[in-house]
């Protein structure tokens, strides 16, 4: 996923909200700080962690660890690598210009400025590589695939046609150019095996599905032809049979795909042309007659449409979408810098309208909402504050002023503007580990046991990194 994040809204008590890599938790990013939030059930937006210590505009979770990268409005140019279950500062990182966004798998974490993209290796958090001039991406848009065997990197080629540049991640070279749209790159998003990537352009009416590996047109959709739109955020579903598309207005759309018989053959529309009515003959007809109709004209007609759609009680806010399984159903969840997570029921046969079931406040507030689509018991149990951070985990993570003096002096020895891995004092805090502990929380975290789970708590599970400050 990649999920696109929603992000700053300076009016609005929240300025970001974003999903993990796989859809079990939620980020939230406020005025006073960040929250993380449980996905498990719909019925109750369980809250595992508060952060009351600055105004946060982006915090991004890696999968279920206890690993998150944060970076404040106050402090926009640092990206701070936490352990929030310890309450603790793993590292730190200083930039030249301001972070517009930040990307983990298991395998990379990302940071993009306006012209130039860091790739860290997550274990250790060195970086490994920086892809420097790029063209100007005021809004920090790229996406990294979540599958660390296909560790994909999409940005910008361009900032006046829809270029998309895939780099390879792993081995640190550039992989293909896909010439996706004739208009600037609005939205990007690579499926989970990294094999499709989805992309929009700023006029936001065409949604179109690349294969990654020999840049072929997969699938193209149109979300509408009477107004051009800023798409918020694009998103696949785990299985890739869905494809989600937000945008500035109150619709978001859900895109069904299917495997076209051929890579280079448009993909047989599942709507009009299945259709037995007038559209569905005229859809025939037009390709049939292909040769003899302008190319815009038959572009229209096999272009895919919405498979389902919602009409969120919203719009002109930051938003980001997903289609995810909570408790053995599909649903579409919408998380929006208005404060509130909205979830809805998608039927996987008949699409169509999707039914909005609960809503929940994402800001640390009490919702006082009577919703009249929820009965009392149910409105009571969704909408319950989530409990305080104090009776989940312990907290920390306060700055010591002489982390703060090194990581001058290393900036400004440091052309790039860049400090590497910063120290914490021993003995300064309870929470405070040593740089043989902050290695091995990382190794922890990214390497996935035997049978694929995340093991954090052991810390005899993995052998010590042992990596120096400099």
């Amino acid at each position: 996923m990649s999920h696109s994040s929603a992000s700053v809204d300076t009016s609005n008590n929240v300025y970001f909200v974003n999903f993990n890599q796989d859809c079990t938790s939620l980020s939230v990013g406020t005025k006073t700080g960040y929250r993380l939030f449980s996905l498990n059930s719909i019925d109750t937006l369980e809250q595992i962690y508060e952060n009351n210590t600055e105004d946060v505009c982006i915090v991004e979770r890696l999968f279920s660890s206890s690993l998150v990268a944060v970076v404040s409005l106050s402090s926009p140019r640092k990206l701070t690598v936490c352990h929030f279950k310890r309450g603790s500062e793993i590292c730190n990182y200083s930039f030249s210009n301001t972070i517009l966004a930040v990307k983990l798998n298991r395998k990379r974490l990302v940071v993009c400025l306006e012209e130039s993209l860091y790739i860290h290796n997550i274990r250790d958090m060195k970086v490994l590589h920086t892809i420097r001039d790029t063209p100007p991406n005021p809004n920090g848009l790229c996406a990294l695939c979540v599958n660390s065997d296909n560790c994909y990197l999409a940005y910008p080629g361009s900032n006046s046609i829809g270029e998309v540049q895939i780099f390879d991640a792993d081995n640190l070279h550039a992989k293909t150019m896909i010439p996706a749209h004739d208009s600037p790159l609005a939205a990007l998003a690579f499926n989970s095996s990294g094999s499709r990537l989805a992309t929009a352009s700023e006029k936001g009416t065409v949604i179109r599905v690349f294969n990654v590996a020999t840049g072929a047109k997969l699938f193209e959709f149109r979300r509408g032809v009477k107004r051009c739109v800023s798409i918020a955020s694009l998103a696949f579903s785990a299985s890739s049979c869905y494809l989600t598309a937000s945008s500035n207005t109150e619709t978001v759309h859900v895109f069904q795909l299917e495997t076209p018989p051929k890579e280079n053959t448009v993909p047989r529309q599942q709507n009009d042309e299945q259709g037995q009515g007038w559209m569905g003959f005229l859809s025939h007809a037009i390709t049939a007659s292909a040769n003899y109709l302008p190319t815009q004209v038959t572009d229209v007609f096999n272009q895919g449409r919405a498979f389902a759609t919602v009409h969120l009680p919203f719009h002109g806010m930051k938003n980001v979408c997903v289609v995810t399984t909570i408790q053995k159903m599909l649903r579409l969840l919408v998380a929006s810098t208005d404060g509130f997570l909205y979830v809805y029921n998608l039927d996987p046969n008949e699409g169509g309208d999707c039914v909005l079931i609960r809503q929940h406040r994402l800001d640390g507030r009490k919702d006082s909402l009577d919703s009249p689509l929820l009965s009392p018991s149910d409105s009571d149990k969704s909408c319950s504050s989530p409990k305080s951070a104090s009776d989940l985990v312990s907290t920390g993570g306060v700055t010591n002023n002489l982390l703060l003096d090194q990581q001058q002096q290393q900036e400004a020895q440091s052309p790039e503007g860049l400090s590497s891995y910063a120290g914490i004092v021993k003995g300064n805090s309870p929470n405070v580990m040593s740089d043989s502990d902050k290695m091995n929380e990382i190794s922890n975290a990214v390497a996935p046991k035997i049978n694929g789970a995340f093991q954090l708590e052991d810390d005899s599970e993995f052998p010590p990194v042992i990596q120096s400050v400099e």
